[in-house]
């Protein structure tokens, strides 16, 4: 298939469906978590979900790096801007994202702070360039996909001696996420979530490739298949898992090949392993502290670094008491689970960042009309939840 239109039609998610629920065994059970959003997206813009037999069960994964960053994180992005006067640079899903007390960083904006929305880490070099007397900190999110881009931004503002910038570097690791929710009592409890086989993220793997998810098949015994963004990539992958459970293999295959291979983009890689190193231990909403899952500036890039240049220290807080984001993350729950999915918590008053991210579970399942499936009875206000 050559176009988009092609990955969209019809009549072929419906065989498909129907390939799916001949193999389907009626005696047994499937569980499969899409890890990322974007499959997260493209299950309920198309209603995959309808076209699957009852035995199939889709379970909601982190989805997006958004989605995943702790209170905590947010809450220092924001000091950053109002108490120590930095214009800061952030993409557009990070600025509505709840910090404590109710604070964002819109609101922080509102309040005064400098904070702009950028399209890419060259935007933000460029107001570096532009204000050399100002200090310019890009906060930098993302899995895989965007750490390579970061790197390109350090290693020019080294180039060019671009001392008033810095990144404030919060880039995450999928496949140690992945192991973490193997590992949790939600899945590893008796009668906790089961968890048959993933359908792998699609970005994250045109960078890592599919290498790194041969350790879940082997250790855990968990079929992973990589999956494209559109409807048949993702019923394909249903279908190969199906397979993959009914013969009683567990094994990494590649339904993406067309953009995926095993080793992925070692240029990328090379990048990211010049200028990042592993993190002993980052906190992951929903997932707690999470070891060796995420990166943080070289020494010899320090001069780039926000969190030495103004001693950023990490405090741990706490989500909304009403929020379930936590456990929506972790496949332990489902969006229309939380008492104020649909309510309180709107895309145009979010409570929890699974609402505000465009790949969040929540924004996904209220955008495509999933929300009418919550239940009927829910609290009047967020504050009634505290």
């Amino acid at each position: 298939m050559k176009y988009v239109d092609e990955f969209r039609d019809g009549r072929t998610a419906r065989a498909l469906a129907a390939a799916i629920a001949a193999e389907a065994r009626p005696d047994r059970r499937y569980a499969i978590m899409e890890f990322c959003g974007g499959h997260t997206h493209a299950i309920s813009r198309y209603g995959l979900a309808d076209l699957l037999p009852a035995s199939i069960r889709l379970v909601h994964g982190p989805g997006c790096p958004v989605c995943v960053l702790p209170v905590g994180r947010i809450d220092n992005a924001i000091d950053l801007a109002l108490d120590r006067g930095v214009t800061l640079a952030t993409y557009a899903d990070c600025l509505r994202v709840p910090g404590s007390g109710g604070r964002s960083l819109m609101k922080a904006k509102a309040a005064g702070a400098d904070i702009r929305m950028v399209y890419s880490t060259a935007d933000a070099l460029k107001i570096a360039r532009d204000h050399p007397g100002r200090e310019v900190v890009f906060f930098a999110i993302g899995f895989e996909t965007t750490a390579p881009a970061t790197a390109v931004a350090i290693v020019g503002a080294a180039r060019e001696a671009l001392h008033n910038f810095t990144v404030f570097c919060n880039h995450v690791l999928t496949p140690s996420a992945i192991a973490n929710i193997l590992e949790s009592p939600d899945v590893r409890a008796h009668g906790g979530v089961p968890l048959d086989a993933f359908i792998g993220p699609a970005h994250v793997s045109t960078v890592i490739g599919s290498r790194p998810y041969e350790h879940f098949a082997a250790e855990y015994e968990k079929p992973v298949v990589i999956a494209g963004f559109e409807p048949l990539d993702v019923m394909q992958a249903i279908l190969m898992i199906v397979r993959q459970l009914n013969e009683g293999r567990a094994e990494v295959e590649n339904q993406f090949s067309r953009a995926v291979t095993r080793d992925g983009n070692t240029k990328a890689q090379a990048l990211v392993a010049d200028v990042f190193e592993l993190r002993r231990s980052f906190e992951w909403r929903g997932l707690n502290e999470v070891p060796y899952s995420a990166l943080r500036i070289k020494s010899r890039y320090a001069d780039h670094d926000a969190e030495r240049r103004y001693g950023i220290v990490y405090r741990s807080v706490p989500d909304h008491r009403a929020c379930e984001c936590g456990a929506i993350l972790r496949g332990a729950k489902r969006p229309q689970d939380c008492r104020i999915f649909a309510t309180v918590c709107t895309p145009d008053h979010p409570v929890g960042s699974c609402m505000v991210s465009s790949e969040g579970a929540c924004a996904a399942h209220y955008a495509y009309g999933r929300f009418r499936t919550a239940p009927a009875q829910a609290p009047a206000t967020a504050e009634a939840e505290r």
